[in-house]
């Protein structure tokens, strides 16, 4: 055990400090003891290490150092650990601005997706390697130009501006299109190479989230929005990073302005050939996507489908038309002869009916003929006689309809006695009497 002593003097008073008048001493100080003060904690391991390894304070502290850099370098191996080539090692820190930042500080997989956290362990990373002082307590004869890399592409990296400026020209984020040829391989082949390609391009998006490629069993919704959403792209990117250095000093203004001038020009031109280039690349995309094919052909055979129902439905409805005029004249003519049939079965029956009226009437003129013109028999009856009776007779048949003359004439058929006839005439004057049709007296003889 160790132990060390420690003197603790009393704090000396200011100079010229004189106690108040009043002032009064309110206790003394205790007596003073001796303690023995030990290491303790981290503080104890690192005495007894270095006790143990018989090691002074800096050979410890430098060894301690290079345990420390394994241990991070063991625990960031997994993402963010890349091999350093001669040709990075050898990079001119003046020539910071053709330098990958990424790559510089082992994130070259990660690139614009490298979180703060996975850019501030990988700087670490390469400062406990890189390290000037680090270099040289190892013996190494390396400069410090790449170290000024590392500290340069942490500058860029960690502000959000710069950062944002060096992604927007970082080509190493980049994904190159397939050709038609690989596209076109296999089913897959197109969706697995394009895919990758527009997820690249979509980083420079001002919306997000950016719509995905897809794959053979999208929607046409799905597939529409996705190409809509490329053809309107609204992109943030900008190319600041790749300006020409504008002079500082204020000497020399129109050189300045210059060169202002210059950056804004070379900016525009660079962001309408990226415009054009995108479109290009989503145009190419386009050509070769099948599924655009297959919607075109469904839009055909479904436009053709219509076509064909309404073609079928113009002829139904025309054939409709047709068999209904056919109806309408059929029941037209149905109309037409049945009417006709019945003129004809009319003045058929009204024939019919005429000559039994025509026939009726000889009946009742055959009965009063029979009847000797209602005279006793063998009484001659004269011609005045006659055309009274047959007067009376045509009177009476006058004043009757076809029914009741029918009627009439079936109860004069068959008689033969001039009484019995005389009665039948005599009864049918009276019941046309008594129902108005006949005047009284307007009949004298046949009631006689």
């Amino acid at each position: 055990m160790v132990t060390a002593q420690v003197s603790l003097p009393l704090p000396v008073l200011p100079e010229g400090w004189s106690a108040p008048s009043d002032f009064k001493a309110i206790g003394t100080l205790s007596t003073p003891n001796q303690r023995n003060l030990e290491p303790v904690g981290p503080h104890f391991l690192a005495h007894a290490r270095r006790k143990r390894h018989k090691r002074t304070f800096s050979e410890d502290e430098r060894i301690q150092a290079q345990e420390n850099v394994k241990k991070v370098e063991d625990e960031d191996s997994d993402d963010i650990s890349e091999p350093e080539n001669e040709l990075m090692l050898g990079r001119d820190a003046k020539d910071w601005k053709n330098q990958d930042h990424y790559a510089v500080l082992g994130l070259s997989k990660h690139r614009y997706r490298a979180t703060d956290s996975q850019i501030k362990r990988a700087h670490r990373k390469k400062v406990l390697r890189h390290h000037p002082d680090k270099r040289a307590a190892t013996g190494s004869s390396e400069d410090d130009s790449f170290f000024k890399c590392i500290q340069k592409a942490h500058e860029i990296l960690t502000d959000p501006v710069k950062r944002r400026q060096y992604d927007s020209v970082d080509e190493g984020a980049n994904v190159d299109p397939p050709s038609k040829k690989a596209a076109a391989k296999s089913p897959n082949a197109f969706y697995k190479l394009w895919g990758p390609v527009f997820e690249s391009e979509g980083r420079f998006s001002k919306v997000q989230p950016v719509p995905l490629l897809g794959n053979d069993k999208s929607t046409k919704e799905d597939v529409e929005l996705f190409y809509n959403f490329w053809f309107n792209f609204e992109s943030w990117r900008s190319f600041e990073y790749q300006d020409e250095d504008v002079p500082d000093d204020n000497e020399n203004r129109d050189q300045k302005r210059h060169v202002e001038r210059k950056n804004n020009n070379a900016r525009k031109k660079k962001k309408t050939e990226d415009t054009a280039r995108l479109r290009q690349l989503v145009d190419d995309c386009l050509a070769g996507d099948e599924r655009i094919k297959k919607f075109k052909k469904e839009a055909r055979a479904g436009k053709d489908k219509r076509r064909l129902d309404r073609e079928a439905e113009e002829k139904r409805v025309l054939e409709e038309a047709k068999k209904a005029k056919e109806e309408k004249e059929r029941l037209l003519k149905e109309k037409e002869e049945a009417e006709k049939a019945e003129k004809a079965e009319g003045k058929k029956a009204k024939e019919a009916a005429k000559n039994a009226a025509k026939k009726n009437k000889r009946v009742l003129k055959g009965s009063v003929k029979d009847a000797n013109y209602l005279l006793p028999k063998g009484e001659e009856a004269g011609a005045k006689r006659i055309d009274e009776v047959l007067g009376d007779v045509e009177a009476v048949m006058g004043k009757i309809d076809n029914e009741e003359l029918a009627a009439l004439a079936g109860k004069l058929s068959g008689l033969n006695v001039a009484e019995e006839i005389g009665g039948v005439w005599k009864e049918e004057v009276q019941r046309l009497e008594g129902i108005g049709k006949l005047k009284a007296g307007e009949v004298k003889v046949l009631v006689s």
